[in-house]
This record gives structure tokens, sequence and C-alpha cells, in this order.
């Protein structure tokens, strides 16, 4: 049986992580939108970008966005944490 923390899963939450990650994934981040690109201003306010191989606190924050991406600048994940 999974594990369920209230207030971590099943909270609607996974609604806007599905939302930001059909945005996100496959593209890069820059300063105006097209077919390739997410314009970094349209971001939720508490976001990081985190590069393949960067460090990053672990701490938990449930309003952030955490867009990883690869070492071509491509998103190839989306959390919130």
């Amino acid at each position: 049986m999974p594990l369920v923390v209230p207030g971590l899963m099943g909270t609607g939450g996974d609604d806007k992580l599905s939302k930001w990650q059909n945005e996100l994934m496959g593209k890069k981040l820059g300063d105006q939108s097209d077919q390739m690109t997410f314009a970094k201003k349209d971001l939720p306010q508490q976001h990081r970008v985190i590069k393949e191989g960067d460090m990053s606190t672990q701490d938990f924050n449930q309003d952030r966005l955490n867009i990883h991406v690869g070492n071509d600048g491509t998103v190839n994940k989306v959390t919130h944490g």
C-alpha cells in the first residue's frame, strides 16, 4: 500500500503540477515564448531552475516549482517542493 501523507498528496496540487509539466517539458527557458521556448517572466514567483549536476537545498516548500533542466537547457523534469 502506498504511503499517503495529508497535505502532500491528493490535494489537487497534482492538477497544477500537471499543468506546468505540460507547459514546460521539452522546452527551454528564455525571454519570450514560442513553440520551443517558455518565457521566464511567466513562471510563478516561487520557482527555481535546477541544472543537471547542480546542488540544491532539500527543504520542502509546497508552493515552489522546481524546474530541472539538462545540460542543453531543456526542461526534463518539473516538481513541487
